[in-house]
């Protein structure tokens, strides 16, 4: 399994989290960013799999760098995570091409089901 995937979320704590969660699952070849400006230069750069990218955070907020990701790649895999009560920027989320999208706080088998469902 060498699908590469891009964490994005203003917390370290978080991407750790993450991270541990698919690396115990075989997913290791993982790219971070800690925020949304830095998602779209590095998204270009790295080219991966997959983006799991958190709504909101400084410097440009995820909804922003979904578009910005969306115009240069618009095949991009892209699964949101918000916070309980985003539901309307996560309804946008969608309508600008989000494939799904993961609430806070994070079950494990929940990240892995939406991970799997998009890289198969």
């Amino acid at each position: 399994m060498d699908k590469k995937i891009m964490l994005v979320d203003d917390a370290a704590f978080m991407r750790m989290m993450i991270k541990d969660t698919l690396s115990k699952n075989g997913y290791t070849n993982i790219v971070e960013a800690s925020n949304g400006k830095l998602a779209v230069d590095s998204y270009k750069a790295e080219k991966p799999d997959l983006v799991i990218m958190d709504i909101t955070m400084p410097v440009m907020d995820g909804l922003q760098a979904l578009k910005e990701i969306k115009k240069d790649d618009a095949g991009a895999s892209i699964i949101m995570c918000s916070a309980m009560g985003q539901e309307a920027m996560v309804v946008d989320a969608l309508k600008h091409g989000a494939k799904d999208f993961i609430v806070k706080p994070f079950k494990a088998d929940r990240i892995m089901k939406t991970v799997k469902s998009i890289l198969g």
